[in-house]
């Protein structure tokens, strides 16, 4: 079984983002890009299945500009994929036209298995995997923190506000992983210097004839506002009537 991973380059977890002066986006000029760290997780869990001898190929594709094959495919294969492929665009391509993107991928690949992030850290839409599952009228299991194969099926456990949730679905479908799925390797040094003769197949958004034209504006970013001083009180009942005018205690 072949399982394709979709991974996004965003601004390294590590770095404090910057609003442009203008107050038209982030500033990423000169900036650590890496792969989204909910991506990583789902790399993992695909190399995993290979592992265990439960897929054959994994397959990891990009959307973005020409440096993702440097900042996010290499990555991917040094930790496992066997090959890449980046569909090349500069324009900055919202989660409905990825969607798009993946489903005219997952038509060509014929994959059993989609594993994603279940969102990307700079925009947190969380749509993509849905959207996905939506357009290849495929089942999902979103948030998951356990994945198990068997049979022509796979199990997934989910993270729901009440606790955890099972659910059985037929392949081939669309998993998308949470922080406790698993523990992401470290790409080694070795790896990545055999990742290199792995291959990647270059693409555009026109080669699949998807209308990637924004549909939203962005208006203004502006830095959130500074949170202000807090207040030391004296004594229990000093706090409670601070509290009381604050209309929190009555």
């Amino acid at each position: 079984m072949k399982v394709l991973v979709p991974v996004k380059r965003v601004l390294d977890y590590n770095v404090k983002p910057r609003v442009k002066a203008d107050g038209t986006g982030v500033d990423l000029a000169n900036v650590k890009m890496s792969m989204n760290p909910f991506d990583e997780i789902a790399i993992e869990e695909a190399v995993r299945l290979k592992e265990k001898g439960a897929a054959t190929e994994v397959v990891v594709v990009t959307i973005g500009v020409a440096k993702a094959e440097t900042d996010v495919l290499l990555t991917a294969r040094a930790m496992g994929a066997d090959r890449g492929i980046l569909i090349q665009t500069d324009d900055e391509i919202e989660p409905l036209a990825v969607a798009k993107l993946l489903a005219k991928v997952a038509e060509e690949e014929q994959p059993g298995l989609i594993i994603l992030g279940k969102q990307a850290i700079d925009d947190d839409s969380n749509q993509t995997g849905q959207m996905l599952a939506a357009l290849l009228g495929w089942p999902q299991g979103t948030f998951a923190s356990k994945v198990e194969l068997g049979g022509n099926g796979v199990q997934v456990t989910r993270e729901v506000d009440g606790g955890l949730e099972t659910v059985d679905l037929k392949l081939p479908a669309i998993v998308t992983t949470d922080l406790r799925l698993n523990e992401p390797r470290y790409a080694t040094l070795p790896n990545i210097m055999k990742a290199k003769s792995k291959p990647v197949a270059k693409k555009t958004v026109a080669d699949y004839g998807v209308d990637a034209t924004p549909r939203l504006k962005t208006l203004k970013v502006v830095e959130p506002a500074k949170r202000s001083a807090g207040i030391k009180v004296g004594s229990v009942d000093e706090l409670v009537e601070k509290l009381k005018g604050l209309g929190v205690a009555k």
